[in-house]
């Protein structure tokens, strides 16, 4: 399906910034990017699209369920393409790396927990905050905020 045809099928017109700001998620080495990230990237390609576009767009993506959001940090929105696939994942607390890992264990788990209380589990978010193999060998394990995890 070419990048017009899955703006289409999304329901969205295929215009030039959306057409760019897909490109951007489908090229890019990083999975995980931030409004700014993406605007760095347009700008570093030559393409002319202010920041507030890019915001907007990348709303209308998740709308439409082209990208999916997550809040690595407290205020800071990280989106990635939407490929079906759930997954969970685990960010470095000292150098913001991060790592998709899938579980069925925990999986159903959480289906399990939703259910013995009465509800229906309709989504679910996590991410585990850690400090990865290379910080770690720094010394590098101080937590720079606090997520509010119990």
């Amino acid at each position: 399906m070419t990048n017009v045809d899955e703006l289409k099928s999304s329901g969205l017109k295929a215009t030039l910034p959306r057409l760019k700001i897909l490109e951007v998620f489908q090229t890019s080495k990083q999975r995980h990017m931030t409004a700014e990230d993406v605007y760095k990237a347009l700008l570093s390609d030559g393409s002319d699209i202010g920041l507030a576009t890019v915001y907007r767009v990348l709303m209308q993506f998740e709308q439409a369920g082209l990208l999916s959001r997550n809040h690595f940090e407290p205020g800071k929105a990280v989106f990635e393409l939407n490929e079906g696939k759930h997954h969970d994942h685990l960010v470095c607390v000292s150098c913001g790396r991060v790592e998709e890992f899938y579980d069925a264990e925990i999986e159903r788990r959480q289906q399990e927990i939703a259910k013995e209380r009465g509800y229906e589990l309709q989504d679910h978010s996590l991410s585990l905050y850690v400090v990865c193999s290379d910080c770690k060998g720094k010394g590098g394990n101080a937590l720079h905020h606090h997520h509010g995890e119990r």
